[in-house]
């Protein structure tokens, strides 16, 4: 079975024509997938499960990937696509696409959509591609929780802890990191200690890995 929880995943679509609209609604749920369908952009920026800050900032945090047709009446596929960005709305986009859109396909595909599939497709085809881009989405929502735990550990730290953590993490030695900041090696150890045991690291690799992601560094 999929890695993607289905009960917790959400399927947006995006289509102008109904009876597609309708006949994709019901594919998804017939697999268990919760959809919510849209006739037009504007529909989709009022749905509430697209959890940006300048829409909504208190809505739930489940996967979710956009099916979305590249050409619609009003503002066209790409254009939602770039308002999204502009929102800071983060979602895998899947293009559906006509024989004779692969000029946009190329665009949409270079702005970030994560796949594309031409009309008329297959079933499992279109099912395999929402899986797809579920998990991406699972996965990219995992990031940004664990990214956001490191945060919350790193602003627990002391200023001279962090400062010991950033030569650290540049590899310098505990006795180089005394003579750099005018402390005992022994003072080091403690804060460098402290800083692992703050920051939840199991092993000083892990605590290298953290500052990666937080982007922490001292100054050469």
């Amino acid at each position: 079975m999929d890695p993607v929880a289905i009960d917790d995943a959400v399927v947006l679509v995006v289509d102008d024509d109904a009876a597609l609209r309708h006949a994709l609604g019901s594919l998804f749920r017939s697999v268990g997938f919760t959809v919510r369908l849209h006739a037009s952009a504007a529909e989709l920026l009022d749905d509430p499960v697209l959890d940006a800050p300048p829409l909504n900032s208190a809505l739930p945090d489940v996967a979710c990937c956009l099916l979305l047709d590249v050409r619609l009446r009003g503002a066209s596929g790409l254009d939602l696509q770039a308002r999204l960005a502009q929102l800071g709305v983060e979602i895998p986009i899947i293009f559906m696409t006509g024989h004779g859109d692969i000029a946009m396909t190329v665009t949409a595909m270079k702005a970030g959509a994560v796949d594309f599939i031409t009309k008329p497709f297959r079933d499992q085809d279109l099912l395999d591609a929402v899986t797809a881009a579920l998990e991406k989405d699972r996965q990219r929502r995992l990031g940004s929780r664990r990214l956001n735990e490191i945060r919350a550990c790193y602003q627990t730290l002391s200023p001279r802890e962090a400062e010991v953590m950033g030569l650290a993490v540049r590899g310098l030695l505990n006795k180089q990191i005394a003579g750099e900041i005018g402390i005992s090696e022994v003072t080091v150890k403690i804060h460098r200690g402290q800083a692992m045991r703050k920051m939840k690291a199991r092993t000083f690799a892990d605590l290298v890995l953290m500052a990666q992601q937080l982007g922490v560094h001292a100054a050469a």
